[in-house]
């Protein structure tokens, strides 16, 4: 399919004078076109004061209803656009981070972080996995396959978007066959990563940097993995951090499978358990056994609604004041939360309230995020979603 081009593409008015350069133009901000285009049709948006305001995708069946792509009038949204687009955020990896030096898995675009709202890829040795979080991308997968294959050539691409983005975006994707799971690796350690599981992407290479940091903590220790997944922090623990011993508590027995096999992988031994980490976690402490030194939680994803964010804080504090009740005297926790809508003041807020109530007193040693093949534009905060906080708790 190849990219849509027009000398004049058609005109979206807004009803607000446009005051800020944020991607995303809501719905009640924008006029009902006489003729409505097609759901991601590239549109030039002009604003209540009849100014250029940019050029981007409209889809009048989304609550996100433009997606500015660019506010140069002399830019059009065609196929060098694009590939300008894609080159930068793949020298960006290559060459400023260096990342094919440590890694063959990382991602190659961040949707709004490398100025292409809605697009999201992820590179996993040979293969690419595309995810599509808005319609006008999905339009244009063909000239997107062939700026990456001009980077990765020879790799596999499985493409995809998950049901809720295309009924909200209004475009239909059909769910590609999955390819074989490949082995990649990250700082001398190797991970099997499957696209078309229902863990994100394949695997969570956003949480590169912090599984490094937190090796650094494990010598010798005893470490508790909470909501392990496919066992990442686990397995640096043992491999990197040389810790004595490592229990992966999730609740999901598939993904405990690619745990085990990821502990295969590295010839380490570990011990994963199936289990809910509420219950889990309240055995333990009646039990009263010996506490860990160290201890990860890093749950999924809570929620997607705005109106949902006061319970998802709930569930945090709970599980935070849970764990914090495992960890010795003087032991490190490394809390994440992964949920956007969760702002890094929230979560802290809530990581206060959660020692209060587990008498604790916990020492605030970094707070980071996703490595930086995650970038975010300083006027589009929506990016930077996930939040780690190294902790001493005494």
């Amino acid at each position: 399919m190849p990219i849509e081009t027009s000398v004049s593409p058609q005109r979206v008015h807004l009803k607000i004078e446009r005051r800020s350069n944020h991607p995303w133009i809501y719905q009640k901000m924008v006029e009902k076109p006489e003729s409505k285009p097609k759901p991601g049709s590239v549109v030039e948006i002009i604003d209540r004061d009849g100014r250029f305001a940019g050029r981007g995708f409209y889809n009048g069946h989304s609550r996100i209803t433009l997606r500015v792509l660019s506010a140069d009038p002399d830019e059009a949204i065609d196929e060098a656009f694009f590939v300008r687009r894609i080159d930068a955020a793949v020298a960006l990896r290559r060459d400023l981070l260096g990342l094919d030096a440590v890694t063959d898995a990382y991602r190659v675009i961040h949707s709004e972080g490398d100025g292409l709202s809605g697009l999201v890829v992820d590179r996993f040795g040979d293969i690419l996995v595309i995810e599509f979080f808005a319609a006008g991308m999905y339009r244009q997968r063909d000239v997107i396959r062939r700026c990456l294959l001009a980077h990765f050539p020879g790799s596999t691409i499985y493409a995809f978007a998950e049901e809720h983005v295309q009924k909200q975006e209004s475009f239909d994707c059909a769910t590609p066959p999955r390819p074989a799971p490949s082995v990649i690796r990250e700082h001398g350690v190797q991970f099997h990563a499957a696209p078309g599981s229902k863990h994100k992407t394949g695997f969570f290479a956003d949480q590169r940097d912090n599984r490094l940091a937190l090796a650094a903590f494990c010598g010798d220790k005893r470490v508790l993995d909470l909501c392990c997944n496919s066992g990442g922090f686990a397995i640096y623990a043992r491999t990197i951090g040389a810790a004595s011993e490592v229990v992966g508590v999730d609740l999901d027995e598939d993904i405990l499978e690619v745990a085990r096999a990821n502990a295969h992988l590295n010839k380490v031994k570990l011990r994963f358990v199936q289990a809910d980490i509420f219950h889990w976690l309240r055995d333990y402490a009646n039990n009263r056994a010996e506490k860990f030194d160290v201890v990860i939680l890093d749950p999924a994803k809570m929620t997607r609604d705005r109106e949902q964010v006061i319970p998802a804080l709930k569930k945090y504090l709970d599980m935070n004041k849970l764990a914090m009740a495992a960890v010795k005297p003087g032991g490190i926790l490394l809390t994440c939360s992964c949920t956007g809508l969760v702002s890094e003041e929230q979560f802290l807020d809530m990581l206060r309230r959660a020692a209060f109530y587990a008498g604790r007193t916990v020492q605030v040693l970094k707070v980071s995020g996703a490595g930086a093949d995650h970038p975010w534009q300083a006027h589009v905060p929506e990016s930077r979603y996930l939040k780690a906080v190294f902790c001493r708790v005494e």
